[in-house]
């Protein structure tokens, strides 16, 4: 009996000293890999078309951030299925450090406007930092009868149902921050949405829609050419590309602030020393002047952020918007 116990002691003791041997070659591997990261190109998974805001300021960033860390990052696109595609392909990746998915606030109204999806945007991927901001712009044609935010209040809550707000496709931040506005006012408008900007720009100069809500980039020529106003901003602060456009905040509906926003992702379980790293790289490109500087010819306000911050800023608009879809009795989709 004995014998026996020594041996079963002396297996035991085997067992635990290669377990501790394979646990601190694995801590090994893992720790040179994120040392050596990275040691080829990154991947950028975009949900947008090349040309979009999106695509945009995301080419700056990658133009930009491989140049920090040494390595190509390549964009792909992969737009269309709100967002699915894209997102599934990124969290089907290995979360190594080598894929990088846009991430942003269009995510998070798909997270509140969808009965389910294949993804779950906070638990499937871990944040990085924010990217770019783009604040939203109350448009109405040159020579409208609304020149301020009050004077677009006061005729829908006078004129019930009368007033068509253009907006993009339902699941947009431009269709959600119509309902916003009119649960936030209290003005009776409807909201017509279009399947893309030029089409809205073109019902708005037509004179089918009364107002508009869109971002600078996708207006900026009409607005240029004064064919199009923009009688608020509805961010915290005026924006330097129209400057003397009021925030929604100065024209009395503090609350009604929209800005749509995007960011960097990797799948959930990458290490964390890669997601640091990423991190504090993008925050110091964003900040160079060259940066800044070609993200302000595009009407784009370029930071970056912690990943704690991020992940906040998810979960903040996550909830956001899904109040907005139940007070305004938006039906789930599919």
């Amino acid at each position: 009996m004995k014998y026996r116990s020594r041996v079963s002691d002396f297996l035991t003791g085997l067992a635990a000293t290669i377990a501790a041997v394979a646990c601190l070659t694995s801590a090994t591997m893992t720790a040179q890999s994120e040392a050596g990261y990275p040691s080829r190109p990154v991947q950028l998974i975009i949900a947008y078309g090349a040309g979009s805001a999106g695509d945009v300021s995301m080419r700056i960033l990658a133009e930009h951030l491989g140049a920090k860390i040494g390595q190509p990052i390549v964009v792909i696109n992969k737009p269309g299925a709100g967002g699915v595609a894209a997102a599934q392909a990124a969290a089907a990746s290995a979360p190594d450090g080598y894929t990088l998915m846009l991430n942003g606030n269009s995510y998070t109204i798909s997270a509140a406007l969808f009965k389910s999806l294949p993804y779950n945007i906070l638990t499937d991927f871990a944040s990085v930092s924010t990217v770019a901001s783009f604040d939203m712009l109350i448009l109405v044609k040159a020579g409208s009868q609304f020149h301020t935010v009050q004077d677009i209040v006061a005729y829908a809550k006078a004129n019930p149902g009368k007033l068509n707000v253009g907006t993009l496709a339902p699941g947009t931040t431009q269709f959600l921050a119509a309902y916003l506005f009119k649960i936030i006012t209290g003005a009776d408008l409807t909201p017509v949405p279009f399947r893309t900007s030029p089409d809205m720009a073109t019902a708005l100069l037509r004179g089918d829609v009364d107002v508009a809500l869109e971002f600078y980039a996708p207006m900026q020529a009409l607005i240029i050419d004064k064919k199009v106003v923009a009688v608020a901003a509805a961010g915290s602060k005026r924006q330097y590309f129209v400057p003397d456009v009021p925030t929604t905040a100065e024209s009395g509906i503090p609350k009604f602030d929209v800005s749509s926003w995007n960011a960097i992702s990797v799948p959930a379980g990458t290490p964390k020393p890669i997601i640091d790293m990423l991190s504090k790289a993008t925050i110091e490109v964003l900040e160079a002047p060259d940066v800044q500087e070609a993200a302000h010819r595009l009407g784009l306000e370029m930071h970056g952020s912690t990943p704690e911050a991020l992940t906040a800023r998810l979960k903040g608009d996550i909830a956001k918007w899904t109040d907005v879809v139940e007070k305004a009795n938006i039906p789930k989709m599919d």
